[in-house]
């Protein structure tokens, strides 16, 4: 059984929390956060605290926390020579304090706290500088169930990047459908079978195949209706913006 002291109480923090509490493979024996009250509600589930000076001895070390806190909270710790990981897409393998041993545990996952995860469907991205916490790092995302990639930071980095194309940009683009669609009182719900049906044909198909609309086939008179519709500059923007990607990727002809 490994065990594990998370440090920080955002979303993946909290994730994590409840994918080692549901397997016996894993236990978390220790939870820190410098704010305290963040928490409060799983005092009764696990040791919790703010105090550095009083972290437990642990098989590994999590740090879930933001992009700039890694290599500072890391050299705080008050030790070395133990495997401390953190939880990034885009921070280096290296940003880690080296007195420590050092690992990288990327759940590759958009995470909300209201919204349940099933990790079996979170590829968990690992990197580390000796085999033996590689195979730490391994194990226990296969005790929460989750498929695993050995990534270098590099590759991590450009992984990262990427998702912020096609979960955040996308859910941006989302919300602009939402308000042309309430502009005119229509009911966004309509277009979440297309949504879906978008996500699941790209996991037989590559982007490039999938593309359809009026973009990939040139239609002018098409383009233009909907630049006459639409109000808002910044979306006109956009909308010329992808428009003029796709006909490059598609060897079209720009409006």
């Amino acid at each position: 059984m490994v065990s594990v002291v998370i440090l920080g109480a955002g979303n993946v923090a909290t994730h994590l929390f409840k994918a080692f509490s549901n397997t016996n493979q894993a236990v978390v024996i220790q939870w820190y956060n410098r704010n305290l009250n963040a928490l409060k509600s799983y005092k009764t589930s696990v040791e919790i605290t703010d105090d550095l000076s009083q972290l437990k001895e642990a098989d590994l070390y999590i740090l879930a926390v933001s992009d700039d806190a890694i290599k500072p909270l890391s050299s705080l710790l008050p030790f070395e020579n133990r495997l401390v990981a953190h939880t990034s897409g885009s921070v280096s393998l290296y940003d880690i304090d080296k007195k420590h041993k050092r690992g990288v545990f990327y759940p590759l996952q958009s995470f909300s706290k209201s919204a349940d995860i099933n990790f079996a469907d979170v590829p968990v991205c690992i990197e580390a500088l000796k085999s033996d916490d590689y195979h730490v790092l391994k194990n226990l995302a296969i005790a929460i169930g989750s498929p695993t990639k050995k990534v270098n930071s590099d590759q991590r980095k450009v992984l990262h990047l990427a998702a912020v194309f096609v979960n955040n940009f996308t859910n941006q683009l989302y919300r602009i459908a939402h308000e042309i669609t309430e502009s005119e009182g229509a009911e966004f719900d309509v277009l979440k079978p297309l949504i879906l049906e978008t996500a699941k044909k790209v996991q037989d198909l590559s982007p490039y195949m999938a593309q359809t609309g009026p973009a990939k086939r040139n239609d002018k008179k098409t383009l233009r209706k909907h630049l006459k519709l639409l109000k808002d500059p910044h979306h006109k923007d956009i909308y010329n913006l992808l428009t003029s990607s796709i006909q490059r990727t598609h060897g079209r002809k720009k409006l």
